[in-house]
């Protein structure tokens, strides 16, 4: 099959954190090469974060809020080509992954919010939206997505090598020596119970820099029991729901230590992947908003005992790396090449997807 040549593509990332949306544009056929290009973030408001966290599992506004995340992601698309100096003609697609309110792939059900035909109205750009939705279809987790972006970016790099992406869950990809084979899954929590645990008490969306986490102190019997939940005796592949682990056992605690305690969940909840690895990483590189948590790069370091680094220590830019694996999967989709495999998600075989939705061009 004649390889089409590298397009400009870009990508946008919601997900299940609720600090808010990324985008970034990359150029690359799909395949092995990847030039990576300018990105843009922008954190949702708090009243539009306390609407995205009314909708879990579909309910609420949901088509209201559906609406407001479009117009704003949008809005993001429209500024960052403006600060890139490019026009909406010069992309090929836009890969736009929404914001996940439900996540049950053990019931084939999945739902991220956000209107893919309206986005390509307003841009007027093709899109491709509800990229997990097949995998799920066909049995898979569809979860996490950007693994063979991840392969993709290391083929460089020593291995076997550990991607961890910390948003709301944590999930990690597994790169083998040879670097063909992938192992990904969900760790467990990532920011998101820290988050909600701050929120709720404070008003604030984080703990910012783990300073919360650092002056507390970790509730050894509540942290016991939270790693009790049968997720984590589980086999891969497995993925997760951001609501997924109740914390009601840390509700005594004072905010500190509440704090210490969650971090410290996130990062044994990693821990506990590596002997689901077929070998242990030499070295982790992490991604996502958790890698800006001293607490938790601390924490991670002393439970995994080999060096643990923001992917910015090998070049890589990991406020947009999730936006750019979308961008990097629209344009599989068109190619029509896998979005996830069996290492990736369990689905039975290597599994193309989304969806399309064509923009009105000229006129």
């Amino acid at each position: 099959m004649t390889q089409s040549p590298p397009r400009l593509a870009l990508g946008l990332m919601s997900g299940t954190s609720l600090d808010g949306m990324d985008a970034a544009l990359i150029v690359s056929n799909g395949r092995a090469a990847v030039e990576t290009g300018p990105s843009m973030s922008v954190s949702y408001d708090k009243d539009f974060r306390a609407r995205l966290r009314a909708v879990p599992g579909g309910e609420g506004e949901v088509a209201a809020a559906e609406r407001d995340l479009t117009l704003r992601h949008a809005r993001l698309v429209k500024d960052l080509l403006a600060q890139a100096g490019r026009r909406a003609e010069d992309v090929a697609v836009i890969g736009f992954h929404g914001h996940t309110i439900l996540h049950q792939p053990d019931r084939r059900r999945t739902w991220q919010i956000g209107d893919g035909a309206l986005l390509a109205a307003e841009t007027g750009i093709d899109v491709v939206s509800n990229m997990r939705g097949r995998d799920v279809a066909e049995g898979g987790q569809g979860a996490p997505l950007a693994p063979l972006y991840h392969a993709a970016l290391a083929i460089g790099l020593d291995k076997p090598l550990a991607v961890l992406n910390l948003g709301g869950v944590g999930n990690l990809t597994w790169i083998g020596k040879g670097g063909g084979e992938i192992l990904a899954f969900d760790t467990g929590p990532g920011n998101a119970l820290i988050d909600d645990w701050v929120s709720n008490r404070t008003g604030q969306a984080r703990d910012e820099g783990g300073a919360l986490a650092q002056a507390g102190k970790v509730d050894e019997a509540a942290l016991a029991g939270l790693l009790e939940n049968a997720y984590f005796a589980q086999s891969p592949p497995k993925s997760l729901d951001r609501d997924a682990f109740d914390v009601a056992s840390l509700a005594g605690l004072d905010l500190a230590d509440g704090a210490a305690t969650l971090t410290a969940f996130t990062a044994a909840a990693v821990a506990a992947a590596v002997p689901y690895l077929p070998e242990a990483p030499g070295r982790w590189l992490v991604c996502g908003g958790g890698r800006h948590n001293a607490a938790i790069m601390a924490a991670l370091g002393a439970r995994l005992r080999v060096p643990v680094d923001p992917v910015e220590a090998v070049s890589w830019d990991g406020d947009a790396l999730e936006a750019q694996a979308f961008a990097y999967l629209a344009l599989r989709s068109l190619e029509g090449l896998p979005l996830t495999v069996p290492g990736t998600t369990g689905v039975a075989e290597p599994m193309t997807g989304g969806v399309l939705h064509r923009a009105e061009k000229g006129g």
